[in-house]
Order: C-alpha cells, then structure tokens, then sequence
C-alpha cells in the first residue's frame, strides 16, 4: 500500500477548525485510490470554521454517495448525517453506520428532524452537518428547506458542495451566510449551484 505522501493530491486540505476523524492511513489511501480510479478530483476550498451545515447537490445518481464517501474518506473530514434509528437495530448495521458518522433520528419525535440536528450542532463546538437538499435523485423544482431550517436554528453557514460530471470533479464553494428570507437564501444558493454543477442525470 503507498504512504499518504506517495498518493497525488486529489483531495483538499482540512483547514484546522473544520472536525476531522483519526488519522488512519488505510482508509485514506482508499479513499483517495478510489477518486484516482474513477478519474475524480476536488476543486475550491474548505472555510474555516468549525461549525457548518454542508450541503452536497445536485443528487442525480447512486454514485454520488460512492464518491462523496471515498472523499470524506480520503480527507479524513468528520461530517456527521442523520439516519433513522431502526436502521441501528439491525446486527452490526448500527456500528458501520457510527462508523461513517450516522447518527440515529427518531422521525416520529415531537420536535422533529430539524431541531434535533440544530441541537446537535449548537451542543458540539466542532460539528458539521452534511445533507443533500434535493431529498431526492429525481429533478424537482424546489429544494426541501429543512437544510435551512437546520443552518438558522443552529445560527451556522451553509458550506456548498457540488458534483460536475462532466469535468469529473467534486467541488466546494464560500460559506453562505443566511438571513431571514429562506425563499431568498435557497434561490440565491441554487443560482449559484446552476453557475457550476453539472448531475450525473440532471442539473441543481
């Protein structure tokens, strides 16, 4: 297996307030051996601060999750995600899902989703929070506003993320500071998603 340093420089570097998991060798070199293979590479920059809600889009395809995966791998980022708690009770299933920074949500809960995410960040100094605003792999018209609804309560940026098949690259763009106008914020963030994204199937 080649040492990190013999691995070439596909992935961006984590500036020091952005979390991060415990270095461990083989999982980055795998990480970053699986975007070489596949002829992917990361453009732009991290912010940083350490606390955010990243949003990746647009969400077209399976092999999004694959190559969103293999870069948080290779970059050793720690971005936490919400899963449904069920899928913690099956053997084995809930330590890899701890492992890949799942953390079980009860969908059902009085106070929903979005307050126990903004909660979960408030409470960490160093936390970011990682959704797809689509919701889903069709094309829709509107986004889903819980990523805003999640980034205000907890009084956070929104970091974007973006896919560019066509040039084979995973992007990352300025931090977007919200105001009160979620219709608003949400049309100024995807106008400039449409400025540099291109799906695999589909445009942000």
């Amino acid at each position: 297996m080649p040492n990190d340093a013999a691995t070439p420089s596909i992935v961006l570097p984590l500036p020091p307030q952005v979390p991060r998991v415990r270095p461990h060798a083989f999982v980055r070199w795998l990480g970053r051996t699986i975007l070489r293979l596949a002829g992917w590479r990361m453009v732009g920059a991290f912010p940083d601060i350490p606390r955010a809600v990243l949003i990746g889009a647009p969400h077209s395809s399976n092999w999004d999750g694959v190559l969103g995966l293999a870069a948080k791998m290779g970059m050793g980022l720690d971005i936490k995600i919400l899963g449904k708690d069920s899928l913690f009770k099956v053997p084995l299933m809930g330590a890899l899902l701890h492992r890949l920074g799942v953390i079980p949500v009860d969908r059902s809960a009085a106070h929903g989703v979005v307050e126990q995410a903004s909660t979960m960040i408030r409470n960490n100094a160093q936390l970011w929070y990682g959704l797809a605003p689509e919701g889903t792999r069709k094309p829709v018209e509107r986004w889903k506003p819980g990523f805003w609804r999640i980034a205000k309560a907890a009084g956070v940026p929104v970091v974007p993320a973006y896919f560019h098949y066509g040039q084979r690259v995973i992007g990352v763009g300025p931090p977007f500071e919200l105001g009160d106008d979620m219709d608003a914020d949400i049309a100024r963030i995807r106008a400039w998603y449409r400025s540099v994204a291109n799906g695999k199937y589909h445009e942000a």
